[in-house]
């Protein structure tokens, strides 16, 4: 896998031509191998990147120009269609050449099991580094249906790995009863239904503090992003994951790293999904880029 080589397809708006002296790295990860209802999410990457041409380059929410950050779309990582295992082993090694480059890595999914291997690469960084998870699901299955590399399990793999205490969880409205109960008795942090409110409170309990930040795009109601694979009535509104991302610029957090996962484009005629996906990685790269 080559890391600094331009793309050859569409990439993210006014992305930088040169890999070498980028501070962030836009990179896909097309995979949506274990998908427990509807597949598609392994389009996403490609179509945000398309979306974007569409938005404007200056923010009012950040008051910043996509000028200001130099960052490099390096395409989708050719993950083998079908095989799980050796998908995650190669997402894992192309994190860890990122992160030894001292990159941003801003990831686009791809189904939610993506972002366990891009855990474990982070953890062998950072001694310390604390997960913010925004989605409607808890993610905390060992397994569904026998299988344990399965997009219901990140957040409960990674609790294993750093810390059930070092993860924190928003806008979760989905989940088997074992998972709430495992939230409660693990000594994780779940903060059910709503995101930039609790925000509010955690940040400044996370001042200082090496913090990489997952979104899965279905933490928005399903009339906001209805190109999901596994829809969740009761969800936020744009405008408050805008917030919950404006809050996390303005606090004292590290961010080290962040990835936006789950679009499924084919079930999304208006395209809504992955305009509202590109925006909200604009805002991304303005204000947590330079936070690193």
């Amino acid at each position: 896998m080559r890391f600094d080589e331009a793309y050859s397809g569409n990439v993210f708006i006014l992305s930088k031509p040169d890999y070498k002296t980028a501070d962030a790295v836009i990179y896909g990860m097309p995979m949506d191998w274990t998908v427990s209802f509807r597949p598609g999410s392994r389009f996403g990457p490609a179509r945000i990147r398309e979306a974007s041409l569409g938005l404007e380059e200056y923010s009012p929410y950040m008051d910043k120009h996509l000028e200001e950050v130099n960052y490099f779309d390096a395409g989708d990582i050719p993950l083998p269609f079908g095989n799980p295992q050796r998908s995650l082993d190669m997402i894992e090694e192309y994190l860890g050449k990122l992160l030894d480059d001292d990159k941003f890595p801003l990831g686009l999914g791809g189904e939610h099991l993506v972002t366990w291997p891009v855990f474990k690469a982070l953890h062998k960084k950072y001694d310390d580094f604390v997960v913010i998870h925004i989605d409607a699901h808890a993610d905390l299955r060992e397994q569904y249906e026998g299988e344990v590399l399965s997009h219901s399990t990140p957040i409960r793999k990674v609790c294993g790995l750093i810390g059930a205490e070092n993860v924190y969880s928003f806008g979760i409205r989905s989940g088997m009863r074992e998972e709430f109960q495992f939230a409660k008795e693990s000594g994780m942090h779940m903060y059910k239904f709503d995101v930039a409110e609790p925000l509010k409170k955690v940040l400044p309990t996370l001042a200082g503090r090496n913090v990489y930040v997952t979104i899965d795009i279905d933490v928005l109601d399903p009339s906001a992003a209805p190109g999901t694979g596994t829809a969740e009535a009761g969800g936020i509104t744009s405008k408050e994951l805008l917030e919950a991302i404006q809050l996390i610029a303005q606090s004292d957090v590290k961010v080290i790293g962040a990835d936006l996962v789950e679009v499924a484009p084919i079930y999304d005629p208006s395209e809504q999904t992955p305009i509202a996906a590109s925006k909200f990685l604009r805002e991304i790269l303005l204000g947590w880029v330079n936070k690193k």
